[in-house]
């Protein structure tokens, strides 16, 4: 019977949360519509904001593009008269580059599992289990959100020496077992939105928490573990100080550190559409996966409500 209840309610809830239907979109605060006017400046506002933030990225794929001899023109050219696409394969021949990007990718993948369970965890805890004293504990996992990160970077350092884990991966991964304020923030406040009536059906029929949470809780709460997935992933991916203060072997570093040892080796001549090359390599893996998951995060951002 219980298993009937979880089934039952992981179906009614599947869809939840929702984006907001698609008569309600255009509309104002007050469900005006507005005028043609104001929408037209809506757009072109968020026409120009759109341009801002594209032409970095703009700037750096044809800077990929070009010849040394381009790049060096002045004024620059806004797109390069010859495409070099062999830029982008000699990018990754002139350093380790895909040794770089396996480390990044298994550090990435492990912490995102690893930060998604541990998280998804405490959060449960706080918003669907009673128990004395339990918002007194969130509010201190919410000050560990005002503790400056240089503060812990020493204490931390001369932990992970006396363990004998400095020049290995653990000190990037093994954080990410212990459930960040933030995240349990943002998970908490999305689960607390699920019927409790719901829980303490499937509580009374006998379920354990496991069931409720991995069951009827988890599948309503994609939306949110979507954003700290992505959240974790692109932090990692584009970690710089803590690869530069763990690891010491060339073989272990990770494409953050790697892009700087490239540069920083040819400081003399750096072959800057070469630079622009991986740095689009390395952005590539970070935009495809927005894309991919762009509709969970946009609903878990707004946090959406239940019908």
């Amino acid at each position: 019977m219980a298993l009937n209840t979880l089934d039952s309610g992981t179906k009614n809830l599947g869809n939840a949360p929702k984006l907001k239907s698609r008569s309600n979109y255009g509309r104002n605060a007050d469900g005006s519509r507005p005028t043609a006017v104001s929408a037209w400046i809506s757009r072109l506002v968020m026409l120009v904001v759109l341009v801002l933030f594209s032409l970095p990225v703009y700037w750096m794929i044809i800077s990929a593009l070009k010849t040394p001899e381009e790049l060096a023109q002045f004024p620059p050219t806004l797109f390069p008269t010859e495409l070099r696409w062999e830029n982008f394969s000699d990018a990754v021949t002139v350093m380790p580059f895909w040794t770089f990007f396996r480390n990044s990718a298994i550090i990435t993948i492990s912490v995102v599992v690893f930060s998604v369970i541990s998280n998804f965890i405490v959060a449960y805890g706080f918003a669907c289990i009673e128990w004395p004293g339990r918002n007194k504990v969130f509010f201190i996992v919410l000050a560990t959100l005002f503790l400056p990160f240089p503060v812990t970077l020493i204490p931390m350092f001369d932990m992970w020496a006396g363990l004998g884990f400095v020049n290995t991966w653990v000190p990037l991964i093994a954080p990410a077992l212990f459930a960040g304020g933030f995240f349990t923030f943002l998970l908490r406040q999305f689960m607390l939105q699920t019927p409790r009536d719901m829980l303490d059906a499937a509580r009374v029929d006998g379920a354990s928490e496991w069931s409720i949470a991995w069951r009827i809780v988890f599948p309503t709460a994609r939306p949110a573990v979507t954003v700290i997935a992505i959240f974790a992933a692109v932090g990692t991916w584009n970690d710089f100080m803590g690869p530069l203060i763990y690891l010491q072997d060339e073989d272990k570093q990770t494409l953050s550190i790697g892009m700087e040892v490239f540069r920083s080796v040819n400081s003399q001549d750096v072959q800057f559409n070469l630079l622009m090359a991986a740095s689009f390599l390395v952005l590539l893996p970070l935009v495809i996966l927005f894309f991919i998951f762009q509709r969970y995060f946009v609903s878990g951002i707004t946090l959406g409500g239940f019908k």
